[in-house]
């Protein structure tokens, strides 16, 4: 029988509740535009907290995004994705991700949640990859997750599109997150 990450030791391991560090984390996107290219785009405002259980397995996370925040390195686009044809950021303001559970996955982990945008909550699995644990120079402990996985934008109601003359429409259905996190452990918790 093969051990699971739950069952073999995580060189490091330290349980306890991170916060986030925006400075040092990117919460990206990437979507096709006109069938022939992707666009990419990140969010600067954000904030969540990770707590890693005493078995890893009993981790979990919960993550809040400022969708006015959106850079695609185009401000009308960005514009564009902020109005009613899309997030329609006035009404809502946030999207939050709140993880369910957690399972090993190979050498690595899925990390099963739910996502709310747009008052839609549909459950999304990110594949999770734990990085490492280390002290920083400043006295703290920091902790860092790859994640990476796949939405439909229409199951959360962003459905805007428009079609093309030669066929195929202006911006994909699927959507691919990529999220780097390096969150510092919150010694006021311990």
């Amino acid at each position: 029988m093969s051990a699971t990450p739950s069952t073999t030791h995580i060189p490091g391991y330290v349980a306890g509740t991170w916060n986030i560090d925006p400075t040092h984390t990117d919460i990206s996107f990437t979507v096709r535009h006109l069938m022939v290219s992707k666009v990419r785009g990140k969010f600067a405002g954000f904030h969540g907290r990770i707590v890693t259980g005493d078995d890893p397995l009993d981790s979990s996370v919960e993550a809040e995004i400022d969708l006015a925040s959106i850079d695609t390195g185009n401000a009308q686009r960005d514009d564009h994705i902020r109005s009613a044809d899309f997030f329609d950021s006035e009404q809502n303001r946030t999207m939050i991700y709140r993880s369910t559970g957690i399972r090993p996955d190979g050498d690595e982990y899925l990390l099963e949640g739910d996502l709310t945008l747009k008052g839609v909550t549909k459950p999304v699995v990110l594949k999770l990859e734990l990085n490492g644990f280390a002290k920083d120079p400043w006295g703290g402990t920091r902790v860092g997750f790859s994640a990476s996985g796949e939405i439909d934008r229409h199951d959360f109601g962003v459905t805007f599109n428009a079609p093309l003359e030669g066929g195929g429409v202006v911006v994909g259905d699927r959507v691919r997150i990529a999220i780097e996190v390096e969150a510092v452990l919150d010694t006021q918790e311990a």
